[in-house]
């Protein structure tokens, strides 16, 4: 999914910036874009995945920290300790979506 969504996005900028239909189309694609991007389904899905990003790589510092905290130098693995104690990326929302 990801890659077809790159490449709609390539298609549409490189008509974009190649077509001869000037200003008016331009616009209009704009305008087309914002009204995707405005729409509660897609903003839902998107959030949706940013949620669900934030989970899987919650779950991905909680185990690689347990396997590495023993191969790394003290310094290192104290700082693993604190933020594991902190609660990890999960912990707070850096993505700007709600969690809704």
């Amino acid at each position: 999914m990801r890659y077809r969504l790159t490449f709609i996005a390539g298609l549409a900028l490189g008509y974009v910036l190649g077509t001869r239909a000037g200003r008016e189309r331009y616009e209009k694609l704009k305008k087309t874009a914002r009204e995707v991007a405005q729409n509660p389904a897609v903003r839902n899905t998107a959030e949706s995945a940013a949620q669900q990003t934030r989970t899987y790589a919650g779950k991905a510092f909680q185990s690689v920290s347990e396997k590495v905290e023993g191969r790394v130098p003290e310094s290192v693995a104290g700082r693993v300790r604190s933020l594991r104690e902190r609660g990890g990326p999960a912990e707070s929302d850096d993505w700007g979506t709600s969690n809704t």
